[in-house]
């Protein structure tokens, strides 16, 4: 090799040297944190937008969701963020994860991930972040989890099982959630002897037993502790009322027992304080004077007794006040002008009685109102026009009267959406006059109290009414034709009264019975609602009228005439009840267009004709009765009718096929009450006749043809 050969041999090893550098420092994701990525990468049954393994470029840091630190040096950039939380991925965690070890932020949060998590992802030194929830992993988590470094801790909403190691040893623990998940065994608050500077442990939504530990005192930089929805009994333990810091308290859905301790008040910070669905008994302690920020108090469905402290009613703050499903009793006296925050109060189904509604109308925040099933009698002040903020208020199953002047009174709240005022005003009539409408009202519901009259002209002005019950009534006249022009309108129950008359036409173009209208937004409250049923005055629950099935519920009246084949338009309908009037006329093809319904009661009418084919196509048709009309053919076969059992039909003596006698193909007309042998007797008598008539002809046909043949042969004879 001369010098030339031997100058350029050089400079291509100093170029190839220099290209290696140049690449080197255009690397930001360091070797083996792309093999780690790539080893994620291969376990996914699903692809990562904006990932490319494989590829010329390694700069793994511009993948999306890869976030990295540090220098780019000889090594690379290390990864120490990965944010993946609702990218859609499936499949496996595989081990190479793990082999990210500067990583100090992790998220796989709300994914279809499966499987057992690698046990070396809970030794991630430098790991501050961890959020595994609402995926479907599975298994135990190891008992030797090492996170010295961890902030936040998720693993919510996954199928994890056993008993969580709590993380001993992770010193600057601040955020523990293992909420929502399936683990069981005892919560153990040895953490906090470990891991002083906690300030979340959110424990909600497991399986987790015993008695209610102490050691949660030892927390004392705690500010959230969440046990809720759990299988903790016992009482409190004293020392849970050293936490001072503590500003959320959560302890619902458990088996939680015993008297609460007046040292509740200790917890001088609490803004959030939540006891609801456990076994606490007798008085509620008058301790709360020291709660200056609490805002949220809920302690439904206990075993609380007696008069409510005056404490708790004068908590400048309160912005809540549920204590609904308990024993209180007495009269409640709130003092609205010390809480001129209290915005919701709900304390139905108590035993309360007094003049808490005069109270309520000094509380100018007031926007929803529970105090269904209580004592409270008389009629609704003429104070609570001043309500100007009140959106939602139940009063049902008391004792109020005069329902002329409750509705004059609360048309003049103009933000009132919910007004629920079942069983009460016994035996009055329906106002008319006086009356100019709500505009704001979404749901009325007056049920259940024998009321006089007809159905009000006034609520043709309620143009954003979407629910509408007047049930078990004693309402009379006809259904108005105006109901055509409530858009809104998907839930109308107009059962158990004395409504005559054919079914308008405009029930059949209700344009939320026929498509989902944008405008039914969710309701805001908290309150349960009830749907009703034309059997009995009790219904279903709902946590939000939204909810309840598109229904159609005209039963129990004295309505007349044909069913109109347009109802096959309400392709949202879910419920059609037409049950006990006095419809006429065959049950209409075109019903087979409401593609959603899911009941369809047509039973004790006078319908007559046969049961349509086409209606084995509601494929969401889980409850169908026709029975006690005049129905007859062959009940249809396949689809959902398979399910539907014998009483469906019953009381049509002219029905066949399934449940009945079997349908001859073809068919005569039968006579009922006949025997099989009384009924062969009857067709062979039946066809005698046209048996004689055949049997002449054939006689008459053979003596023409006879004569005939007689005469050409003599005439054959005569020409020979």
């Amino acid at each position: 090799m001369d010098f030339g050969d031997s100058c350029l041999f050089f400079i291509f090893m100093w170029f190839c040297f220099q290209a290696q550098v140049l690449k080197s420092q255009n690397v930001s994701c360091n070797s083996k944190d792309l093999a780690a990525l790539e080893g994620f990468l291969n376990g996914l049954d699903s692809r990562i937008d904006g990932w490319a393994p494989n590829s010329s470029s390694s700069d793994c840091c511009s993948w999306v969701g890869v976030n990295c630190s540090g220098s780019s040096g000889v090594s690379g950039r290390r990864v120490v963020g990965l944010d993946l939380g609702n990218k859609g991925l499936k499949g496996n965690v595989l081990k190479s994860l793990a082999g990210l070890d500067h990583l100090k932020f992790l998220n796989l949060s709300f994914n279809s991930l499966k499987g057992n998590v690698p046990s070396d992802l809970f030794r991630l030194k430098q790991l501050q972040v961890l959020d595994l929830s609402y995926n479907d992993f599975s298994g135990l988590i190891p008992t030797d989890t090492h996170l010295p470094s961890i902030l936040v801790f998720n693993i919510s909403g996954n199928l994890f099982t056993g008993q969580h190691p709590l993380l001993v040893g992770s010193s600057n623990l601040l955020h523990f959630i293992i909420s929502d998940n399936q683990f069981s065994g005892n919560t153990n608050p040895d953490i906090c002897n470990s891991s002083t500077q906690i300030q979340v442990l959110q424990f909600s939504m497991n399986s987790f037993s015993g008695v209610f530990p102490a050691g949660f005192g030892n927390c004392s930089s705690l500010q959230e502790l969440s046990l809720n929805s759990n299988d903790l009994t016992g009482n409190l333990p004293d020392d849970l009322f050293r936490l001072s810091t503590l500003s959320r308290l959560f302890l619902q859905e458990n088996a939680l027992s015993g008297q609460l301790s007046n040292r509740i008040g200790n917890l001088s910070n609490l803004v959030d304080l939540d006891l609801s669905k456990n076994l606490f008994f007798r008085t509620i302690p008058d301790a709360f004077s020291k709660l200056k920020n609490l805002e949220f108090f809920s302690a439904d469905s206990n075993r609380f007794n007696g008069n409510l402290p005056a404490s708790l009613l004068n908590l400048p703050a309160l912005r809540l006040l549920s204590l609904r499903n308990n024993s209180i009793e007495g009269e409640i006296n709130l003092n609205c002008t010390a809480m001129p925050h209290l915005s919701s109060i709900n304390l139905g189904s108590n035993h309360i009685q007094g003049n808490i509604l005069h109270v309520l109308s000094s509380c100018k925040e007031l926007k929803a109102v529970n105090l269904a099933r209580n004592k409270l009698n008389g009629e609704i002040p003429d104070s609570f026009k001043n309500l100007r903020a009140l959106s939602y208020i139940t009063l049902s199953n008391n004792t109020i009267h005069n329902l002329s002047s409750a509705l004059g009174i609360l048309q003049e709240c103009r933000n009132l959406t919910t007004l629920v005022l079942d069983t009460n005003f016994q035996g009055e009539e329906m106002p008319v006059d006086g009356i100019t409408g709500f505009a704001s009202l979404k749901v009325l519901v007056i049920p259940n109290c024998g009321l006089l009259g007809s159905v009000p002209p006034w609520l043709r002005n309620c143009s954003k009414l979407q629910l509408l019950d007047l049930s078990w009534n004693q309402l009379g006249g006809s259904i108005p034709s105006w109901f055509g022009i409530l858009d809104s309108l998907f839930y109308l129950d107009l059962s158990n009264n004395s409504l005559a008359g054919q079914i308008p036409d405009s029930l059949t173009q209700l344009k939320g019975l026929i498509s989902r209208n944008a405008s039914q937004e969710e309701s805001s409250s908290n309150f349960p609602f009830f749907s009703r049923r034309s059997q009995g005055p009790s219904g279903l629950q709902y946590n939000q009228f939204t909810s309840f099935p598109p229904t159609l519920d005209l039963g129990n009246n004295n309505l007349t005439g044909p069913i109109s084949p347009d109802f096959g338009k309400l392709k949202n309908l879910h419920v059609l009840n037409l049950r006990k009037n006095n419809l006429l006329g065959s049950i209409p093809d075109e019903l087979s267009g409401m593609r959603n319904l899911e009941i369809l009661d047509l039973s004790f009418n006078d319908l007559s004709g046969t049961i349509p084919a086409s209606l084995i196509r509601l494929s969401f048709l889980s409850s169908f009765n026709v029975a006690n009309n005049r129905l007859s053919g062959s009940v249809p076969s396949g689809g959902q009718f398979s399910t539907f059992p014998p009483s469906s039909f019953e009381g049509n003596l002219g029905l066949c096929g399934e449940f009945f006698s079997p349908c001859s193909l073809p068919q005569s007309p039968t006579q009922p009450g006949l025997s099989d042998e009384q009924e062969e007797r009857r067709i062979i008598d039946a066809g005698l006749p046209f048996q004689i008539g055949a049997v002449v002809g054939f006689l008459v046909t053979v003596a023409a043809g006879a004569k005939w043949t007689g005469a050409f042969q003599e005439k054959r004879k005569r020409l020979n």
